[in-house]
């Protein structure tokens, strides 16, 4: 019964978040499960264009980064560079590309996107570059408010994502709690919200009804 119940909690928060959404001229859409999500993003991406993303959990965890590297030939993949310098290179082309794929830390349930980043090519590529971006997010990173979504993604989000990262020294990364940091390594340098798609449009942004990322 308790799968049930958050099964239709879910739908219903989708549903509105979308709306929501919507009013704000992002193309959006709402769908129960990964498998769902993934078919309608490989329907919006045309093989004939180009292709890249930033840093995501999400996009692994969907399966959607297998599925672009096995059926898409202008894949531009910065995780099968060798060196530091190939891998700036490669995230500075993405923002030519017709395709931007990424998640977001946090959407507000009036349809605002937060995202914290420390080189800032997420957020820059969201901002402006591609000629598409699509943003896909499980429900879990709806929160109720703006100050709820800054607040997930500095305090919830940033400590785990330094976790993934080995050759940092932030306060996060050795205690797991968000202290405010000014450190070098911070991976929190730049915190954007994005409170409307402009052009009208060019931000699509995938909600799904599961739990993805962090």
């Amino acid at each position: 019964m308790l799968n049930i119940a958050l099964e239709k909690r879910n739908d219903l928060l989708g549903v509105s978040v979308v709306k929501a959404l919507k009013s704000r001229h992002f193309e959006a859409y709402y769908y129960k499960t990964c498998v769902e999500a993934v078919e309608k993003i490989l329907r919006i991406i045309s093989k004939k264009e180009s292709v890249s993303w930033g840093g995501s959990t999400t996009l692994e965890e969907i399966g959607l980064l297998k599925r672009l590297r096995e059926e898409y030939e202008m894949v531009l993949d910065r995780d099968q560079t060798t060196t530091i310098a190939d891998r700036y290179e490669a995230m500075q082309k993405a923002f030519f590309c017709d395709n931007y794929l990424m998640s977001a830390n946090a959407i507000s349930e009036d349809g605002q996107l937060v995202n914290v980043d420390g080189n800032g090519n997420r957020i820059a590529a969201m901002a402006f570059g591609p000629k598409r971006v699509i943003v896909v997010a499980g429900i879990n990173k709806v929160v109720k408010t703006l100050g709820d979504a800054i607040t997930r993604a500095r305090t919830h989000a940033s400590p785990i994502n330094a976790q993934r990262t080995t050759n940092i020294k932030t306060p996060c990364m050795l205690t797991g709690v968000c202290e405010d940091c000014q450190s070098v390594d911070c991976i929190c340098s730049y915190i954007v919200t994005t409170r409307i798609s402009r052009p009208q449009g060019r931000i699509h942004v995938v909600l799904i009804g599961e739990t993805l990322g962090f």
